[in-house]
């Protein structure tokens, strides 16, 4: 490569870790490093060594600092991404009105974009992955928690005040467990922490009826179930998590017909879980959904996993650095 060849920077922050990527033609990536966010230890840790590591990447192509086109930053919300300030997202409770787009433009004589890191998915599967040649789609980040990136006529929907997205916070029930703040909300029940609680409450039915399944012993351990554990035990035939990946589904399947209602998309892209389990979650949510939306918007909406896999945060972070 040549020394004066532009690259563009991708930085992914996540509460478990945040990669550093680097490109001159994305998606392709020239170069990555990865470390623990460890969010406990605050943003000043986390942001020297992202610094560490866009020197490092440089460095390893021979490239200048003048060779950065953009940096992104890609982070989950709430922040402002107009003055590229992180503001405390659940996953980063200790990084409190960080000003990352100042602190890397300080620090690199670049410009710094920063998005919602599910608008960011949003678009790299729009140009990219499973929402190629689509007009209108929408994106689900379907982790720890459940929220959403909107492709409306081509380009992405912000909302009057970035806020568009935030499906997490429908109350799908009256009571239930909470996510996102609200008893009874969507991402209470079909996200990652809805899968743990499903689970908790199934695993006790099943010991008390003296069921079998390989979640118990991973309960009366002390940890904790997580979706992963689930999802491994029913991949294994386990009938207590299929069970419960039957009923995350449905709970799904209720979100999906409302943005089919509310938004008539052509397609709903779904990352996170729904890459990692596939139709054992799609399949009662598509029908939950097919039952409960508009026929008409149905006949033109399909409802994939994402198609970039574990390179959606790298790709997501480079969007952000391309601009949408």
């Amino acid at each position: 490569m040549s020394i004066n060849e532009n690259v563009w920077i991708g930085v992914d922050v996540g509460g478990t870790k945040t990669a550093i990527v680097l490109s001159a033609n994305p998606p392709t990536v020239l170069g990555r490093t990865e470390f623990a966010t460890l969010p406990a230890k605050g943003a000043d840790r986390a942001l020297t060594l992202a610094k560490e590591g866009i020197r490092h990447l440089l460095a390893r192509q021979t490239l200048e600092l003048s060779a950065i086109k953009r940096i992104g930053v890609s982070c989950g919300g709430p922040l402002d991404r107009i003055r590229g300030i992180i503001q405390s997202p659940p996953n980063l409770p200790t990084w409190d009105n960080v000003p990352v787009k100042a602190i890397m433009e300080r620090e690199f004589g670049a410009e710094c974009q920063v998005e919602n890191d599910a608008n960011a998915g949003a678009v790299a599967e729009h140009r990219f992955g499973a929402g190629q040649g689509t007009q209108n789609m929408v994106f689900l980040t379907m982790g720890t928690g459940l929220g959403a990136g909107i492709i409306t006529d081509g380009r992405l929907y912000h909302g009057s005040n970035d806020l568009a997205g935030e499906v997490g916070h429908i109350r799908l029930t009256r009571t239930g467990p909470v996510g996102h703040n609200k008893a009874g909300s969507a991402e209470g029940w079909a996200s990652g922490g809805g899968i743990a609680h499903w689970a908790a409450q199934a695993v006790a039915r099943a010991t008390k009826n003296k069921q079998k399944t390989v979640l118990t012993k991973l309960l009366q351990s002390g940890k904790g179930l997580t979706a992963r554990d689930v999802g491994l035990a029913a991949q294994k035939g386990d009938r207590v998590a299929l069970g419960i990946l039957r009923a995350t589904g449905r709970r799904l399947g209720e979100v999906l017909a409302i943005l089919v209602d509310l938004l008539n998309p052509e397609r709903i892209v779904i990352g996170g879980l729904a890459m990692r389990l596939g139709d054992l979650l799609l399949e009662p949510a598509r029908s939950v959904m097919r039952r409960e939306a508009l026929a008409p918007a149905l006949v033109d909406c399909e409802v994939v996993p994402a198609a970039l896999d574990e390179r959606i945060g790298d790709v997501a972070a480079l969007c952000v650095a391309m601009g949408f």
